[in-house]
């Protein structure tokens, strides 16, 4: 018998989604598996601050007969379940059991396993398979003269309390915009020593394409050859939240041939927000670990920061800013967090005219759909609570976030809307190529 290590300090490891073998989805093995790692996460409950799927599941074994998981009714599971938005930093910064420590807990990926097995069940509304519908809602709203009925609508608060009944988005939500992000014809840089590919997402698309158009300024100011990717498809995070994996692998069949061209044309590929980023990076190719294609992507593939940070670091970063940003109230997303190659956003932003920057690092509750679905808003709102009562104690002149639906939920919550501003539209602005904040 080997000896039982109470934690491990080595880096995590993380192993392939084993999505496609029977036992995946097989309730015996799963509930076994659930019991298996609650039991180790009550042991523990060191990740009881991360989001509500902890507190939410030591509710439920102190409130059971034995105080113990084994007092826990199993279809109570799910409700730590709806709770796990997969931001993953329970696995990459707090839990000291993940792989290769021998118990092998990855709390996300089971969680993950969970939320597939409940789609396969058909346990999972029409109301979300709507919601994660990204590309196809984004290109229907967008249509001309639909566009303005939908962003009328949505700010009616009649029409508001239908949606609620209708799609389960909550009358006090944020909900976005839609503006479609105009073509994009740039002239080919031959002399560009770096090469970029844009994959715009599909809130860059339908949504706020200011933050796409920020991204290339951006990018062309210093010297990059860029080229916007014409993708049928989204990423698949939303589908993944769901559980939905062969929508999440045919997304990727459809976007396969337009990103492998790119990277094949010797480019990296960037996008404007941290999950897109993340999806393509991890979780696809833990999802296809035998797809060729995909690691050629996944190695391609770079936040803009991370980029301009390299940039900074070769010394050819342009720093000719004429426009001051003042005081910045920063959130650094989960999602970029977890990629693990540091703050750079932050970094960059101190490089800016600017009089303070405030950097917060913690859970902003939005997570997609999670933010504005009428069951879960209130949670949303009260995860960010702790980050709304900085903001309002800073009062900056703008709240900005990677993940531009965490900065609006943030700057919604805190009553200060008009302050969210994404990072490269204040570098955009602080260089001169676009005129004013708001």
């Amino acid at each position: 018998m080997t000896d039982q290590r109470e934690g491990g300090l080595e880096a995590p490891t993380r192993h392939p989604i084993a999505w496609r073998e029977a036992e995946f989805y097989e309730t015996e093995a799963l509930d076994g598996e659930l019991r298996r790692v609650f039991d180790i996460c009550h042991g523990c409950r060191r990740c009881v601050s991360l989001c509500d799927a902890f507190p939410t599941l030591f509710d439920l074994v102190d409130e059971s007969p034995t105080f113990e998981v084994d007092g826990v009714e199993s279809r109570d599971f799910a409700k730590v379940v709806d709770k796990c938005y997969l931001c993953d930093l329970c696995y990459m910064t707090k839990c000291p059991y993940v792989p290769p420590h021998e118990w092998a807990v990855d709390f996300p990926h089971l969680m993950l396993r969970a939320k597939a097995v409940a789609f396969r069940q058909d346990q999972v509304s029409s109301q979300r398979k709507v919601l994660t519908a990204t590309e196809r809602v984004g290109r229907i709203a967008t249509i001309p003269v639909v566009v303005n009925m939908v962003n009328a609508a949505n700010r009616n608060t009649v029409v508001r309390k239908a949606l609620d009944k209708v799609l389960g988005v909550h009358p006090q939500a944020h909900v976005p915009t839609y503006k479609k992000l105009p073509s994009d014809e740039p002239g080919t840089d031959t002399d560009a020593r770096h090469r970029l590919a844009v994959f715009a997402t599909c809130y860059g698309k339908y949504n706020e394409p200011d933050i796409v158009l920020a991204l290339e300024k951006v990018m062309r100011h210093n010297g990059c050859d860029v080229e916007r990717l014409v993708t049928p498809a989204c990423c698949g995070m939303p589908k993944l939240e769901i559980g939905d994996l062969d929508s999440v692998v045919a997304f990727w069949e459809a976007n396969r041939s337009t990103l492998l061209e790119a990277v094949e044309a010797n480019r990296l590929v960037t996008s404007p927000v941290p999950s897109c980023v993340l999806m393509f990076k991890q979780e696809l190719p833990l999802l296809l670990p035998d797809d060729e294609d995909v690691r050629k992507v996944a190695t391609a593939f770079v936040d803009p920061f991370e980029f301009l940070w390299s940039l900074h670091k070769e010394g050819s970063l342009k720093t000719d800013f004429r426009q001051p940003v003042g005081k910045i109230f920063y959130h650094q997303p989960c999602h970029q967090r977890v990629q693990n190659f540091g703050n750079r956003t932050q970094d960059i932003l101190r490089l800016l005219p600017h009089e303070s920057i405030h950097p917060v690092a913690r859970c902003s509750g939005h997570d997609g759909t999670y933010g504005v679905r009428s069951e879960t808003y209130d949670s949303a709102a009260s995860i960010a609570r702790p980050i709304v009562r900085q903001a309002r104690e800073q009062a900056p002149d703008v709240i900005t976030s990677d993940c531009p639906m965490a900065a609006n939920h943030i700057a919604h919550v805190a009553d200060m809307p008009e302050k969210s501003i994404h990072p490269l539209m204040l570098l955009s602005h602080a260089y001169g190529l676009t005129g004013d904040l708001t």
